[in-house]
């Protein structure tokens, strides 16, 4: 699909100004990223960088698109023109999918000239913010299952194809097992798979025959769902019943059976019980029905039996919290001679207020331990010396401060697109849920735990807090 007009209407009537300004080609660089983390959690993840490169290699304006924009009667030939021939030239940089980020640090910056910049904010929003939010949920249920597989099980309640495919693959992305999406395994990889639902259970006569004819269709991959009419009384009886008339003479062992109602911490232990007793204590004991990481925490502090979890629409939604909030916003332009000059914006809301120039961002690492001490914005030409020791602030209490001393840093921003071209090797899915696993594993357990997490250190450079400051100052004399 051309997802070219997919954009707000503003992008296109500010290019035109623009255009008709003669500033479309002023080069301008944007800041993308986020101001909350959700579920008032320590960290987010980032992801959806892959469908936003996809989207500006393809982004070309189409003999309909154009004909379309000339109905509308407001913009000028001579931009609908340019939109024709319309190629994205500039510069991208953002953070690897998978890393774990912090409000008010750079995603992603956009290095182009102003019409491109601005024509391309609205779809890198929609899709990073989205992956990003799914991403980030995901993993707060993948966290809270302890090590359990969790299975995303949310097509059905996504809001959208495109919501419920790439929901899918954010999950993935950082921890979850598989989907029972079968798009998203042909498309991206992400294991599917699947049991059954209570109507192939209602179609057949009995409870014992419905499940006896799924063994022999799926002897080797048989997982039964129990809840249909009396968990103990009749489906793990006569799921164990089917195991042994079916799967037994065949030399087949059941995967597992399904819980999808009910007491699950009370229904998943008696039915281990009688699983064990059967002499199937490795048959797994699947549970779902509209669970989170909260839900999922407190089953398991209760003593459930439960082996693997599907989520559906708590995550793929992120119910709780179902808006990612990352913006994008200009912070500097280049003049004539190519200078970069700090652009500012400035609110009675403290949260709103930006920061300016083009930056560069790193993580600091503990030399000793390997687990990430701070994030540290700085501008586009300063370095860290790793030999020199280091202090940094916290954003929100500026009197908390630590010094690093054995340290090392690493920038956590790479090249995406250089003059238009792709220049970032793209990871296979599992590499970048390996290295999400990997990134998480850095951050002090302070940062992951759920509830009243320690604020992570995310500081400015001395000199970007000048420059920061200097144009706050000015900005009260500005008419």
């Amino acid at each position: 699909m051309n997802y070219t007009l997919l954009c707000d209407f503003y992008e296109l009537t500010m290019s035109n100004g623009y255009f008709l300004a003669g500033r479309g080609q002023r080069i301008t660089y944007f800041d993308l990223y986020f101001r909350e983390v959700p579920d008032g959690g320590g960290f987010a993840i980032a992801a959806g960088l892959e469908q936003a490169i996809s989207y500006i290699e393809n982004l070309r304006f189409t003999e309909e698109d154009i004909a379309f924009l000339r109905g509308k009667g407001v913009f000028a030939p001579e931009f609908l023109d340019y939109l024709a021939g319309f190629r994205f030239t500039g510069d991208i940089f953002a953070v690897p999918e998978g890393t774990p980020v912090f409000p008010n640090e750079p995603v992603m910056i956009v290095r182009a000239p102003a019409i491109e910049a601005q024509l391309i904010e609205t779809f890198l929003l929609l899709t990073l913010n989205h992956q990003s939010l799914i991403a980030t949920k995901a993993n707060r249920i993948v966290r809270a299952a302890q090590g359990r597989t969790v299975t995303e099980f949310g097509s059905r309640r996504a809001q959208g194809a495109d919501a419920a495919l790439n929901g899918a693959r954010a999950a993935y992305i950082a921890g979850c097992g598989g989907t029972a999406c079968t798009l998203a395994e042909m498309l991206y990889g992400v294991p599917a798979s699947g049991t059954m639902a209570h109507s192939w259970v209602q179609m057949f006569d009995s409870e014992y025959e419905a499940f006896a004819a799924y063994c022999r269709a799926y002897p080797r991959g048989a997982v039964l769902l129990v809840d249909t009419y009396n968990v103990l009384k009749s489906g793990v009886p006569n799921a164990i019943r089917a195991f042994r008339d079916v799967l037994d003479p065949l030399g087949c062992r059941p995967l597992g059976i399904r819980l999808d109602s009910g007491d699950i911490t009370y229904l998943s232990a008696a039915a281990r019980q009688m699983l064990d007793d059967a002499g199937y204590s490795d048959c797994k004991i699947v549970a779902s029905n509209a669970l989170d990481e909260h839900l999922i925490r407190d089953l398991i502090s209760q003593g459930a039996r439960v082996d693997l979890f599907g989520v559906g629409e708590r995550l793929i939604t992120a119910k709780s919290n179902p808006v990612f909030g990352g913006v994008y916003k200009l912070a500097a332009v280049e003049d004539a001679s190519g200078a970069i000059v700090p652009k500012i914006k400035v609110s009675e809301n403290v949260s709103k207020i930006t920061t300016p120039h083009f930056k560069k961002v790193y993580r600091l690492y503990d030399r000793e331990t390997g687990q990430a001490e701070a994030d540290y914005i700085c501008l586009h030409d300063e370095t860290v010396d790793e030999r020199k020791p280091l202090e940094i602030f916290d954003p929100d209490f500026i009197w908390k401060r630590k010094t690093l001393t054995e340290f090392t840093a690493r920038e956590l921003l790479v090249p995406v697109f250089r003059q238009g071209k792709s220049v970032r090797r793209r990871p296979e899915l599992k590499e970048i849920r390996d290295y999400c696993r990997a990134e998480i594993g850095t951050l002090w357990p302070t940062v992951t735990r759920f509830e009243n997490p320690h604020n992570y250190y995310v500081d400015l450079s001395p000199a970007l807090w000048r420059v920061k400051q200097d144009l706050l100052k000015a900005s009260t004399t500005e008419k």
